[in-house]
């Protein structure tokens, strides 16, 4: 007989209520050319009933660069917020009470620097660190399989991931100290089986680095967390997200002896295939995104960003970001779905999913396991030689017409009408390289060299990084200093 919601192993919820008790927290990740333009679709949002924030970075601000840096010519605020200073961080967070709001910040290789510029904003606005909610992905691993945003090689990497979760456990209990990504995974091609298993063999890694660490399973266990995609085929997706919960229960349980419910969770958060947008007849895009809203609800999850309609061809205008948000709202109070927990539990369909695909992820967990963990797999590219594979064929399958995509493959037309879309603002860019560039000449440079070879001293010690990475940013040292100094020691990655 299948256990009821909120019962080991928890395949059809955490919690015996769900959403009757509580809704998932609706989020909508958004970042632009400007702190100050971002501040301003933040409260926009807020005021629109969004109920916590999620932080998209450009990429030099994600691989360790100030906005003046030549690395980051042509890249600043293209595809986020640029955060090269505490003052960008301040201004993005203008107005907005700390304490009052959860932030999502989606950042991996330079995930310590950007909490400890988010807590020292908290502290200029008079918040301690223990009032603080949110959730940093800090996922390093899927960089190297996934995205790119790597800077270091895999062990110091994983130093500084450990050390955000022992530094969280003691100085911010409420924070979520990771956001283990299948997302990504999901998004470079991989199956529905794939993106769990490989999210999942992942996780083992991390906490086999924190139990290596002196760590408590039962005290960072707790505030691990997840991030999934919800893709297209519906039945699917629901058991994709009921398999999660169900096989990284036992894993936690049975692999590694967690007693604490909380650190047998698999507690997450899902955004809307952005893979799955196409480029022609956005309006489509609308329909998909609530077919993968409503999979990820009936799923279980925690917490819900809905795409856009226009981000297959730019980031979201503000009328569009708004419908996606009313997409989750109309989902929430309009359609009943949030009255039952689990509402498929027992269908049969959605019952022999769940089993079919905790046994291929189980399988391929198993295989990742054989080549000695999920380091090693991605070290070996066998792990990305599954996605690329997995990526080739569903490419294949749209390019035959054997997977249909409306309005692409399939009852095409002309698009008449352009989409206004939103613009990079090269003034906002321009003024964004003057900031960091005065930034400099109003501070202490020798306290901050200082501060910086300290920061390099430590990483020969066992010492926690993250308190002298803050007391960096304290003294207005800027990302990417903070970055390079831990470069001249860990030094840059370059996959085989």
């Amino acid at each position: 007989m299948i256990e009821k919601p909120g019962e080991y192993p928890f395949t059809r919820g955490i919690y015996p209520e769900m959403y009757r008790s509580r809704l998932w927290t609706t989020r909508q990740y958004a970042g632009f050319t400007s702190a100050e333009e971002s501040n301003r679709r933040y409260r926009y949002l807020l005021d629109q009933g969004v109920m916590g924030l999620s932080v998209a970075f450009d990429l030099p601000t994600q691989i360790g660069y100030d906005s003046d840096a030549a690395m980051a010519t042509g890249e600043v605020g293209r595809v986020g917020v640029p955060i090269a200073t505490v003052d960008n961080m301040s201004t993005l967070f203008q107005d907005i009470p700390l304490d009052q709001v959860s932030t999502s910040m989606t950042i991996n290789s330079t995930a310590a620097i950007l909490l400890a510029n988010y807590i020292i904003v908290a502290e200029e606005q008079g918040v301690a660190p223990e009032k603080l909610r949110g959730t940093i992905q800090n996922d390093i691993l899927k960089e190297y399989i996934a995205r790119g945003t790597y800077i270091y090689p895999p062990a110091p990497s994983m130093r500084l991931v450990t050390d955000i979760f022992e530094f969280c456990a003691r100085q911010l209990p409420k924070w979520n100290t990771i956001s283990i990504s299948g997302y990504h995974i999901r998004e470079a091609g991989s199956s529905a089986a794939q993106e769990l298993a490989f999210t999942l063999a992942n996780g083992i890694a991390y906490v086999e680095a924190a139990l290596a660490a002196g760590l408590d399973i039962n005290t960072f266990g707790a505030r691990l967390s997840f991030f999934f995609n919800a893709h297209n085929d519906f039945l699917t997706e629901i058991a994709k997200f009921r398999a999660a919960r169900r096989l990284w229960a036992t894993i936690m349980k049975n692999r590694f002896g967690a007693t604490n419910p909380k650190a047998q969770f698999c507690r997450f958060h899902t955004q809307t295939g952005g893979s799955t947008l196409a480029a022609r007849q956005i309006d489509n895009n609308v329909v998909r995104t609530t077919i993968q809203a409503m999979s990820a609800v009936l799923g279980g999850t925690q917490s819900l960003h809905t795409n856009s309609r226009d981000e297959a061809l730019a980031l979201p205008g503000e009328e569009a970001a708004r419908l996606a948000l009313r997409t989750q709202q109309i989902i929430a109070e309009e359609s009943g779905i949030p009255d039952h927990p689990d509402p498929f539990g027992g269908s049969y369909v959605v019952e022999e999913l769940t089993d079919t695909l905790q046994a291929e992820a189980e399988q391929l967990i198993g295989e990742i396991d054989e080549l000695g963990g999920a380091v090693k797999a991605i070290e070996q590219g066998w792990i990305q030689n599954e996605i690329g594979r997995s990526a080739y064929e569903y490419q294949r399958a749209i390019d035959n017409g054997d997977r249909v995509v409306i309005g692409v493959n399939k009852y095409a037309a002309d698009d008449s009408n352009e989409p206004e879309l939103t613009k990079i603002d090269v003034a906002s860019v321009e003024k964004q390289v003057r900031h960091v560039q005065n930034f400099r000449k109003h501070r202490d440079d020798d306290l901050c060299q200082k501060r910086l070879v300290d920061l390099q001293q430590r990483t020969d010690t066992s010492d926690n990084l993250m308190p002298a990475i803050i007391e960096c940013v304290r003294t207005r040292c800027t990302l990417g200093e903070i970055a390079d100094a831990l470069r001249a020691v860990f030094g840059d990655f370059h996959p085989a």
